[in-house]
C-alpha cells in the first residue's frame, strides 16, 4: 500500500487526525477489561500484516508531520537530544539499524547503498539525499543519533549496558509522557523508574530488568505502555508542563470526546551490534475517545478500565480529576456486554452496543 502523509498539525490548531485506516490498526492497550503493572514483555518478530507489528519501525501516514514537529521542539531546545561521549558508536549502530530496516521493509519510501564505509541514504518522505562516510562523523549534518532520529518516529533511548544495569546515556525525546532526557541522563534503569507507584512493591523492574539485560542481538522484543493526553500534543514534557499543563482543565462534558486522548507507545527493544548497547525506541501513537468509541469492544473495554483503575495510577498517569468526566462520557458506550480477550477489535465477531 502507497502511504498518504497528512498534513497536520500536534500543536496551536491541533490538526492532527486519524483515517479508517490508522484507527483500524492503532495499538489498543488493554487485552482485558482491568489493568495493573505487569512486565507484558514478548518477541518483537513481526505481525499480522498492516498492523504496528508488521515491521521493525513503523512508518504510517503521520510520518512527514511527526519529523517537522520534532525539528520544532529539537529547534527550540537542543537538550532534548543528548549523547554522552562514550556513546557515539551506539549511535553509529542505531543509524545502521534504521536504515537497513527500512530500507528493507519500505523500499518504496528508503533506500540506502552502501560500497564499503561509503554510503547513500534516501528518505523520499522528507526529501533527503545524503552521502557520507560510516563512522565519520564530518560527514554528516549532525551526530549519527541524531541524524537518524530526526527522520523516525518516536523518542529513542540508548542504554549503555554495565554492572548489570542500563544507563541512560543517550537519546533523542520529543514526544515524552512527562519525563525529562536532562533530567535522566546518566541514570539507572532503577533510578529513572523511580517515580512509577505501585510497580517497586510487585517487583516490576527487577524482572523487567533482568529481562532486558538478556536480550540477544537479532531477537528485539516490545511492550506496550499507555497513558493519557488532552489534546493530539505530542510533546508532554516537564520542560513545556507550564504549556500543556493547563489543557487538563479545558475540557467540558461536551468536548472531552475530541480532545481526550489515549496516548499508547510501542515500546521496543534492540540490541546493537558493535558497542552492545540497548536501544529502547518509544513510537507514541495518539487516538481520540471518539474516536475510539467506534470500535464497541474498545469503547466498553476503555470505560471499565478507567473507571476501576487505582487512584495512585490515575494520579500518576495525570487525569485523577478529569476521570468522572471521562466516565460519564464513556459509561454511555457500555452496555455491560461481556468482550472478548485480546487487544484486537474483533469487529466481526463483538457485538454491536446496545442501546439502553
Amino acid at each position: 500500500m502507497t502511504l498518504q502523509f497528512n498534513d497536520e498539525t500536534f500543536r496551536d490548531d491541533y490538526s492532527f487526525h486519524n483515517s479508517d485506516r490508522a484507527l483500524k490498526r492503532f495499538p489498543f492497550p488493554f487485552h482485558e477489561d482491568s489493568y495493573m503493572y505487569s512486565v507484558n514483555m514478548e518477541q518483537h518478530q513481526g505481525g499480522p500484516a498492516d498492523s504496528i507489528y508488521e515491521k521493525r519501525f513503523d512508518v504510517d501516514e503521520h510520518y512527514v508531520s511527526e519529523m517537522r514537529d520534532r525539528a520544532m521542539v529539537l529547534a527550540d531546545d537542543p537538550l532534548r537530544c543528548q549523547s554522552l561521549p562514550h556513546m557515539t558508536l551506539a549511535g553509529w549502530d542505531l543509524l545502521e539499524l534504521i536504515m537497513v530496516s527500512k530500507s528493507e521493509d519500505y523500499p518504496d519510501l528508503f533506500e540506502l547503498h552502501r560500497d564499503g564505509d561509503q554510503w547513500r541514504w534516501v528518505n523520499k518522505p522528507m526529501g533527503i539525499d545524503d552521502s557520507f562516510t560510516f563512522l565519520d562523523e564530518a560527514t554528516l549534518p549532525y551526530g549519527p543519533m541524531e541524524y537518524i532520529t530526526r527522520q523516525t518516529q518516536g523518542d529513542f533511548c540508548v542504554l549503555d549496558q554495565r554492572d548489570d544495569n542500563l544507563w541512560m546515556d543517550a537519546g533523542t525525546i520529543t514526544t515524552q509522557a512527562d519525563w525529562s532526557l536532562d533530567f535522566d541522563l546518566g541514570m539507572n534503569f532503577f533510578e529513572w523508574h523511580a517515580p512509577v507507584p505501585m510497580a517497586h512493591e510487585k517487583g516490576i523492574f527487577v524482572r523487567a530488568l533482568k529481562f532486558l539485560l538478556n536480550i540477544q542481538q537479532g531477537a528485539p522484543a516490545r511492550r506496550l505502555n499507555w497513558t493519557l493526553t488532552v489534546n493530539p500534543l505530542l510533546d508532554t514534557s516537564p520542560e513545556n508542563y507550564h504549556k500543556w499543563g493547563i489543557q487538563k482543565t479545558s475540557m467540558t462534558p461536551e468536548t472531552v470526546g475530541a480532545k481526550q486522548h489515549l496516548r499508547v507507545e510501542l515500546q521496543t527493544f534492540f540490541r546493537l551490534p558493535r558497542s552492545n548497547a540497548l536501544v529502547f525506541p518509544i513510537r507514541c501513537y495518539l487516538c481520540s475517545f471518539q474516536d475510539l468509541t467506534k470500535t464497541p469492544k474498545w469503547a466498553r473495554r476503555l470505560h471499565r478500565v478507567i473507571r476501576d483503575l487505582p487512584d495512585e495510577l490515575a494520579t500518576y498517569k495525570g487525569f485523577i480529576d478529569n476521570r468522572p468526566m471521562m466516565l460519564d462520557y464513556l459509561s454511555q458506550f457500555d452496555d455491560g456486554l461481556p468482550t472478548s480477550l485480546g487487544i484486537w477489535p474483533d469487529l466481526d465477531t463483538e457485538p454491536a452496543l446496545q442501546k439502553g
